[in-house]
């Protein structure tokens, strides 16, 4: 493999020719989240192969988490250049942007809907998203099981991923789409995510509207949020029956030292006395859960996270940008994703499209980290001021 990093111009096809011996680039995703399959199926619509190294063995080999509202500007954007809009549509759930904001005592003091004219954000399962994605890409283009462990720059662009298994492989450009814990990140920026001082503890409850129909007439269609200083509990519908459950609060990153967290009484009975002063209806949210309890501390990047354009190399979504989970992250992967692969295929070279996308992205993704931040001191003041601050819902309006 040639270690030059320059590249002639993109020939009339979109193909950018690899490094002086008229191959396309080898490029590698690392992780399969809806931001890496974003490029990689803009890259193959333009004909630039591409292969996605994901740590899981199968797409089935666990949960992809609750559901997602998805922005015009953004991720519905993504999905166009996909190809992937109308089947997108067909499985969202545009009832789903309904919103409910309660205090601990069970009233309402907001109920939100999107208003008459405003752009849609539907709702859709990140699982059958991201099984949306995953279909339309060319077979064998993820490698299922390729849990990439190290990438080492080897000089003029080129970079080496050794992966867990000891295999390794030589890139023209590695991007970093593996998650909050990114192993491409060490070669970037070496940054590790802190603590943020709130953990969720996620849950569900199936069947809802046949098992639990006081439940699913509380929730609605939609989320709802019920909060009170420090603590939050939030309750959303997916799409295949079920409502997810998070409790919210600010605690030590140790909050569960002595609770065995794989006992879901134990979990349940350590929630119920932490809402202990909580209205029963809200209460049933968390004695109604179905299997066990997934502790979720949230994390996030040093804002702003930024670096020096590193050749063959670069990163996106929670790998570039980890923040509080307050709507946005999703959608800005895929937008990630989206502006990386057109990049790709248009600009001379790709140290030319990696400068042209970091140039756009970093900036972006710090203004929205900022506002995340202080979204997240507004939803659970560390201060444990019993104020109620609920998030503004641009385009919602109150019944």
């Amino acid at each position: 493999m040639s270690n030059t990093s320059a590249h002639p111009p993109a020939d009339r096809s979109g193909h950018l020719p690899g490094p002086g011996d008229g191959r396309p680039p080898r490029i590698a995703i690392a992780g399969g989240g809806l931001g890496g399959l974003v490029c990689a199926r803009v890259l193959e619509r333009h004909g630039l192969p591409v292969t996605v190294l994901e740590r899981e063995s199968s797409p089935t080999a666990r949960t992809q988490g609750g559901s997602l509202d998805i922005h015009p500007e953004s991720g519905q954007e993504a999905l166009r250049a996909c190809g992937l809009f109308e089947q997108f549509s067909a499985l969202a759930r545009p009832e789903g942007q309904e919103y409910r904001l309660l205090d601990r005592t069970g009233a309402m003091v907001q109920h939100l809907v999107p208003e008459d004219g405003a752009e849609p954000r539907p709702e859709i399962d990140r699982g059958r998203l991201r099984d949306l994605l995953l279909g339309s890409l060319a077979a064998g283009t993820v490698r299922w099981g390729a849990a990439v462990e190290t990438v080492t720059p080897l000089g003029g662009g080129t970079s080496r991923v050794t992966l867990a298994d000891g295999r390794t492989e030589d890139f023209d450009l590695v991007i970093g789409a593996d998650g909050a814990w990114s192993r491409v990140r060490a070669a970037v920026t070496g940054v590790q995510p802190w603590y943020t001082g709130v953990t969720f503890v996620e849950s569900y409850v199936e069947d809802c509207d046949r098992r639990h129909p006081d439940l699913a007439r509380l929730v609605g269609p939609g989320s709802l949020m019920a909060k009170e200083g420090g603590q939050a509990l939030f309750a959303q519908r997916n799409g295949d029956g079920r409502i997810r459950v998070y409790a919210a609060f600010r605690a030590p990153e140790d909050w569960h030292a002595g609770l065995d967290l794989t006992d879901p009484g134990a979990v349940r009975e350590y929630l119920l006395a932490r809402y202990a002063d909580w209205d029963e209806s809200l209460l049933a949210l968390v004695r109604s859960g179905d299997g066990g309890y997934i502790s979720r501390p949230l994390h996030a990047l040093p804002v702003p996270h930024t670096w020096e354009s590193v050749p063959g190399l670069t990163l996106l979504g929670d790998a570039a940008h980890l923040m509080p989970p307050l709507g946005v992250g999703a959608n800005l992967a895929m937008q990630d994703g989206l502006e990386l692969a057109r990049a790709l295929v248009t600009e001379a070279s790709l140290e030319d499209a990696v400068r042209a996308y970091e140039r756009v992205m970093l900036p972006r993704a710090a203004e929205t980290a900022a506002a995340c931040a202080e979204g997240l001191a507004h939803l659970l003041p560390p201060t444990g001021e019993t104020a109620l601050h609920f998030p503004e819902m641009p385009g919602m309006r109150t019944v």
